[in-house]
């Protein structure tokens, strides 16, 4: 552990790293403050948690260069999950162990987790109440704003040519007309796209990423951590198999032990089934995702009503952490309406922190596993192409989601029409809400023509709501 020792500032360490015994000069102790800062200021989604995550440990700490903080955000965007938790998570490992990842990937999540679970019991036990309710209508119509935000921000990014386009069309027509499920559209996104790189075509060339920040760039010579690679981040297959096996079985053992013991219809064992699963197809970040558990959480197994996910997503949007956070609240609710023998607020809770577990514990296997094999993804146009061709396609997913959170935040009542194969959602034009269209509506003008930062539009719209409720009441 010697490299944890503290030999002082990281701007005052000249040495050039080689590789070999080289000490960066940041302690343990250091770094836990760093990760409780980053994790305090997390908010704003994936795109504002980089560019903190950026802003601290590149340009004021000088940690690791620009090259090197940009290679491993790449890596984090080929994984499925949370990949600004993920990046910590990697950063952490680099510089401190498989303990300095810990620390950073636990308390980039752990704010989040505790504020959700609170405003869950509020949720839970208050949200028919007058002005809880009017909170979670004045935050539901903001973040319909805030996901066409999402899709237009993703779109421009990731739908640079006609091939681009085209995928993020067919997978738009694949889950809104046909209900094709989501990690079906994400594997045939994949290999498309790991083909057209494979052969070379230019339109899979694409690529995608996060912008990190502007200003003179650190070079990785001159950072804390310096350019060649820590004796520890070198690949070794023992060590990649022992902590793969060790994660796999936190993963996987609790979900196993639930189905033994009580069945696979238990609320708590399809909560750690479906929630794991989704750990290994939530390529795209929280958005994606939502699509493909709104389906399911309402249609399939009633956990939440239709309305309920912008009510969950409202909570995540406001408080740290990742985005991704929203899935807790939905296995809260699921096992709060299905409590089977339990009190219902502890199997809530119990349900809050399975949901927890199997989301993000997978995120730790996926950069424990693979980030000491990563300097070998470097430049490989299939992987690149396939991640091309996944970003695309969840242009066409989150539009999908943009359009059925409209059509249940603007309107009390939704009809589903059934036309051979296809089933359409119509909302019913008598039953307009409109002081949802008014809210979504000033929201959309102050995210779009005025720039207000989500978190303001969010505060304001909430407040709205509450005010609004209080008024008609």
């Amino acid at each position: 552990m010697a490299e944890m020792m503290d030999n002082g500032p990281a701007g005052k360490i000249m040495e050039r790293n080689t590789g070999e015994g080289h000490h960066h000069g940041v302690s343990f102790g250091e770094a836990l403050k760093v990760w409780l800062r980053v994790a305090a200021l997390s908010f704003g989604g994936p795109a504002g948690q980089i560019a903190v995550m950026h802003r601290i440990v590149v340009d004021e700490k000088r940690w690791i260069g620009e090259h090197r903080f940009l290679h491993a955000l790449n890596y984090c965007m080929l994984l499925p999950g949370p990949e600004a938790q993920q990046l910590a998570v990697y950063i952490g490992w680099l510089m401190h162990r498989t303990l300095g990842g810990l620390v950073a990937g636990l308390l980039f999540v752990l704010p989040g987790f505790l504020s959700i679970l609170c405003l869950s019991y509020i949720y839970a036990a208050y949200g028919s109440v007058g002005i809880v309710a009017g909170l979670f209508f004045g935050l539901k119509a903001a973040v319909l704003a805030v996901v066409v935000q999402a899709v237009i921000r993703i779109g421009s990014r990731a739908l640079r040519n006609k091939v681009m386009l085209a995928i993020a069309a067919a997978a738009f027509v694949a889950i809104f007309f046909f209900h094709v499920p989501f990690p079906l559209i994400v594997l045939a996104a994949a290999i498309a796209g790991f083909l057209g790189g494979r052969l070379g075509l230019a339109a899979f060339q694409t690529g995608g990423g996060h912008k990190a920040g502007s200003g003179a760039v650190l070079s990785d010579a001159e950072s804390a951590l310096g350019e060649g690679i820590p004796d520890h981040a070198r690949p070794n297959l023992g060590w990649s198999l022992r902590i793969s096996a060790l994660l796999l079985a936190l993963w996987l053992v609790p979900v196993a032990a639930l189905y033994a013991a009580f069945g696979a219809h238990d609320v708590l064992t399809e909560i750690g089934l479906f929630f794991s699963k989704m750990a290994v197809v939530t390529f795209g970040g929280a958005y994606a995702a939502l699509a493909y558990v709104a389906q399911e959480a309402v249609q399939r197994f009633g956990w939440l009503k239709p309305g309920e996910m912008l009510d969950g997503l409202g909570m995540a949007e406001t408080t740290p952490g990742p985005l991704i956070m929203v899935l807790q609240f939905v296995g809260f609710m699921g096992a709060y309406r299905n409590p089977g023998s339990l009190d219902p607020m502890l199997a809530a809770t119990l349900a809050a922190i399975l949901t927890t577990w199997v989301t993000f514990v997978p995120c730790f296997l996926w950069i424990f596993l693979g980030a000491p094999f990563i300097e070998k993804l470097r430049g490989n146009v299939a992987l690149a192409g396939a991640m091309s061709a996944i970003t695309a396609a969840v242009v066409g997913v989150i539009l999908n989601l943009a359009i059925w959170f409209g059509l249940h935040t603007l309107f009390a009542e939704v009809a589903t029409v059934h036309l051979g194969g296809l089933r359409l959602d119509i909302p019913v034009l008598q039953s307009v809400v409109p002081a949802a269209m008014a809210l979504s509506a000033a929201a959309a003008i102050a995210i779009f023509r005025f720039k207000t930062s989500v978190i303001t539009t969010l505060l304001a719209c909430a407040i709205s709501g509450m005010l609004w409720t209080l008024a008609v009441s």
